[in-house]
């Protein structure tokens, strides 16, 4: 026997698994800072109306959107443990420097302290000049956020494939991304008190701190596999035990054609999974950009109460526990139905479609209680999160292995542009409905309540015209063959 077979397999791996799980959660950390201070910390200093406020995450949205394209280049260029550095050093400094927005704005005014900013009076020239000045420093700042945020996904999926055996790699990446969900829980919890006591500059900088904190344990941690002293030859020979199966698939591989760039918007494949997410990313930005707002506006919560930050942690609880069983329907249809996987697919995200629905009972449930509201935009966004799993899956039902990045990065621009759009309209109806008053109504809703019922009726109906244009575009399972 190979005296390596009786050797004790060291668990490095999951090690490494856990430092991507902390990544990412930092990463989700990092991006909620803004949503939960904004309304009853940053709008004041720079008298930010919602429209200022919508420019912001719109512009936001689509510009990681566009990095996103490039993030995974960038990665495989740089190096696994360089490139990903930097990528968490860019996202971690742009977090940071959100903090210096106030004290830039003041300076560049003319302001004696930033108390003599905060008194000015809104609507005046002066408070104009200085929340438009606010408005471009944010934007700077999260042009360099998006930019390392980008490289988060793409670098944790290159470290995972070169630690993990095939077979274990999605569990691995479930675990890491599960990140994400414990980020959304902690960041009402942590980002509000820190904001109310220490101020909300303060509460930039400790929440980007941490990845640095992170980039001091990578820099000792990680390196391949073949090069750890944390990897014993057991472990070695399980991380490689695919090699000889992908050695002879590599002649296979080099005859895969290549599909040139344009050429995938010749395809109906490539506009359904295109107006898939064009149609739906939007919905998940705005709750997450706008949920802690509407509590405050709405129902008088501010994110730093004891309330406030229940209601927040309550949707996302929703969202992280029950989109797990709702990503489920597919294998049941496939496996108890007997169905393909993209009939069984398309069979699910029809069902789930009907999810978003439930969305336009949140402003009138809300007049009995705002927990409603938690509870169904908690609904609404687990909805999407089966959705969205979904929708990228059907890409590899359709395309070559060959072209799955590609298509999956114009589906991302797709989203990203239907993200800026919901946003940025947002932002400039709750200014209008706000200065309207009880003049502006919707469905016996008046003022700003008014101006969300109406984003609440289009995120209700969104999924599912996406699924019917869907269906119409490729109404049967047809991959694509390249000849």
């Amino acid at each position: 026997m190979n005296p390596v077979q009786t050797t004790k397999m060291t668990n490095w791996r999951w090690w490494i698994c856990g430092l991507l799980f902390v990544a990412t959660t930092v990463n989700y950390l990092d991006r909620q800072v803004l949503s939960l201070t904004a309304k009853e910390f940053i709008y004041p200093d720079f008298h930010w109306t919602d429209e200022d406020y919508g420019n912001i995450t719109a512009y936001f949205s689509i510009f990681y959107a566009i990095c996103m394209l490039f993030a995974g280049k960038f990665v495989d260029w740089m190096g696994t443990k360089k490139g990903y550095l930097w990528a968490i050093g860019v996202w971690s400094f742009g977090a940071c420097i959100h903090a210096g927005t106030a004290i830039a704005t003041q300076y560049i005014h003319g302001l004696d302290s930033l108390d003599a900013m905060r008194a000015l009076e809104d609507g005046s020239s002066a408070a104009l000049a200085v929340a438009s000045t606010g408005v471009w420093l944010f934007l700077v700042c999260r042009a360099i956020l998006g930019l390392g945020e980008a490289g988060n996904f793409p670098a944790a999926i290159k470290v995972t494939a070169e630690y993990f055996p095939k077979k274990d790699r999605a569990y691995a990446t479930s675990i890491f991304n599960a990140g994400a969900s414990v980020g959304a829980l902690a960041a009402p919890l942590m980002i509000p008190p820190l904001a109310k006591a220490f101020g909300w500059e303060m509460a930039f900088i400790i929440i980007g701190a941490l990845g640095f904190i992170w980039m001091g344990f990578f820099v000792k941690w990680y390196d391949k596999p073949e090069k750890s002293s944390k990897v014993n030859k057991a472990e070695l020979l399980y991380i490689h035990q695919d090699d000889e199966a992908e050695d002879i698939k590599k002649d296979d591989a080099k005859e895969e054609k290549q599909i040139p760039f344009l050429q995938c918007f010749g395809y109906k494949q490539t506009w359904a999974f295109i107006v898939g997410k064009f149609f739906t990313d939007g919905v998940w930005w705005f709750f997450l950009f706008w949920a802690p707002g509407y509590f405050q506006d709405v129902y008088g919560y501010k994110a730093s109460s004891g309330t406030g930050m229940l209601l927040i942690m309550t949707l996302y609880a929703i969202v992280t526990f029950l989109s797990i069983y709702i990503c489920k329907l597919p294998t049941y249809f496939v496996d108890k139905k007997g169905m393909n996987p993209y009939a069984g697919r398309m069979l699910a995200m029809m069902l789930i479609a009907f999810i978003p629905l439930v969305c336009v009972l949140a402003q009138p449930l809300g007049e009995y209680s705002a927990w409603w509201p938690a509870v169904i935009i908690g609904l609404v966004g687990a909805g999407h999160q089966a959705w969205s799993a979904n929708i990228f899956s059907t890409v590899g039902d359709m395309f070559p292995k060959s072209a799955i990045a590609t298509v999956t990065g114009i589906g991302g621009m797709a989203g990203g542009v239907g993200s800026f759009l919901i946003n940025k309209g947002s932002g400039q109806l709750f200014t209008f409905a706000e200065e309207q008053g009880a003049a502006f109504t919707f469905l016996g809703f008046d003022g700003k309540p008014a101006g969300y019922m109406i984003v609440f009726c289009i995120c209700a109906v969104a999924y599912l015209l996406a699924w019917c244009i869907m269906k119409v575009l490729v109404p049967k399972y047809k991959p694509i063959v390249v000849e």
